[in-house]
């Protein structure tokens, strides 16, 4: 990753669990588990202080869980040995799994983890977290001072990280890794041929025939989990009609779907589908990228965790690179903007035994250290501005060169993190149009008929972006 801003990969991930697997606040999250809303926790916290600024307990234990993902789990490793170097007899109990939901949701109403890695197919609805209480805020974690900076945890953060955990005004997700998502292509191959990575969809149309003359598809995406396809959809759908016109959307503006430069980002997309484009079957994540490293597609896009999940089978001489997600082109309103953006969330259950050393262990997370060996071990970025400065590696390059002119604006959505339904919509949408199955314009049509429901159902608290 490079310096970056959704990482959020499974955003991302940290924004969207996959379709069947979420949550609706109307269901009530924690309602099977112990029938209310969590109270809040009674911490028995020691003396604070500027470099114990919660008042970690000495001799006290801190549950860790860390979804063991695309980005490992060998950082958090780091991070506990960081900890434990200046709170040595606190002990961390530290696991790693990749069914968060299905093993920490049950406990979120009665004795939860301290610190949950909220990430994954099976991922906990964030706004569902947040909107029955089970989660902690944590804007006290970045008011502290920086545990091996100048300044506070805040002040050493990446642009969008701190916006990318704050709901209903509060600060409540930690987003550990700062990721840049965009289509991956094989720059030994392209040299080899003479290709040139394409910045609009007509410059790929125009290089597709070349791409199938060499028996490979032009283009291949993760086709079982929703929120893939959709980053590329929405980012598409940003740089053809601009940033207001994503922020109505996630506004649940009225006819905010139907915005001049909507329809026609999504028509690229239909017609990728219709000129048979891309790689038949009906691949995952890992089924589609390994496709990519074997020859069988020329682009993926995916986030930059996508090296060190795919690490133990990349062939020798694949260059893996990344370039911009394609534009439409003359007609655009934010060409430039790249996708990129803080993810990989994680939480304090508002429950947790010992929210203290939670925060403290973030801290920790957060650290320099801390994200220099997390950008080492993972290449990709951390969320702490500088994490990747001293690694070395041309895939970090890569992204570090997409965001090098990078606007001011970066490329980012909402809605799926504020309403559960809406983001499942857009989960099933997404493969629908990808498979073949709606057209551009019946997306756009259930898309805007999904957000009016969730617009007038007065049940629902609507949350607001601002920018």
């Amino acid at each position: 990753m490079s310096v970056n801003p959704d990482l959020n990969r499974r955003t991302l991930l940290r924004r969207a669990a996959a379709a069947g697997l979420l949550v609706t606040p109307a269901a009530g999250l924690l309602s099977a588990c112990a029938g209310s809303t969590p109270s809040p926790s009674t911490d028995n916290t020691g003396e604070k202080s500027n470099d114990n600024p919660f008042g970690v307990q000495e001799n006290s234990a801190v549950k860790v869980v860390i979804f063991n993902g695309g980005l490992g789990d060998a950082w958090a490793q780091e991070d506990k040995a960081i900890f434990n170097a200046k709170h040595p007899t606190v002990t961390v109990n530290m696991s790693s799994t990749q069914k968060i939901k299905t093993e920490e949701q049950p406990k979120m109403a009665t004795t939860p983890s301290d610190v949950v890695m909220n990430s994954g197919a099976d991922m906990m609805d964030v706004s569902t977290l947040v909107n029955e209480g089970a989660i902690e805020p944590l804007d006290d974690l970045l008011a502290a001072p920086a545990w091996d900076s100048p300044g506070t945890v805040a002040d050493t953060l990446l642009p969008g990280t701190v916006a990318d955990g704050t709901f209903q005004g509060k600060f409540y997700v930690v987003n550990l890794a700062y990721t840049v998502w965009g289509n991956w292509y094989n720059a030994a191959l392209f040299s080899k041929e003479g290709w040139v990575p394409p910045k609009t969809f007509e410059e790929f149309f125009a290089l597709a025939p070349k791409i199938k003359a060499k028996g490979m598809a032009p283009y291949v995406y993760d086709a079982v989990h929703g929120y893939y396809p959709r980053w590329a959809l929405m980012a598409t759908i940003w740089k053809s009609a601009g940033k207001q016109a994503v922020i109505d959307i996630d506004n649940l503006k009225e006819n905010a779907w139907r915005a001049e430069g909507v329809l026609p980002a999504l028509e690229q997309w239909e017609k990728v589908v219709k000129d048979k484009l891309v790689l038949p079957g009906r691949l995952d994540h890992t089924q589609s990228q390994q496709a990519w490293l074997d020859g069988k597609a020329a682009f993926i896009q995916v986030g930059t965790w996508l090296k060190n999940e795919m690490a133990a089978t990349i062939p020798p001489g694949f260059e893996m690179k990344i370039s911009d997600y394609w534009g439409l082109g003359a007609t655009d309103k934010a060409p430039n903007d790249v996708y990129a953006g803080a993810g990989e969330n994680i939480v304090v259950p508002s429950k947790a035994p010992n929210k203290a050393a939670a925060k403290e262990f973030l801290r920790a997370v957060l650290s320099k250290a801390g994200s220099a060996k997390f950008a080492e071990l993972t290449k990709s970025l951390a969320s702490t501005a500088g994490s990747g400065d001293n690694v070395d590696d041309p895939t970090l390059a890569s992204a570090n060169e997409l965001m090098k002119n990078a606007p001011k604006d970066l490329i980012s959505t909402k809605f799926w993190d504020f309403y559960a339904d809406l983001d499942k919509e857009s989960q099933n949408l997404s493969q629908e149009l990808m498979a073949g199955r709606v057209t551009a314009a019946q997306f756009v049509d259930k898309m805007q008929a999904a957000a009016d429901k969730v617009a007038k159902d007065s049940s629902i608290k609507k949350q607001t972006r601002n920018a």
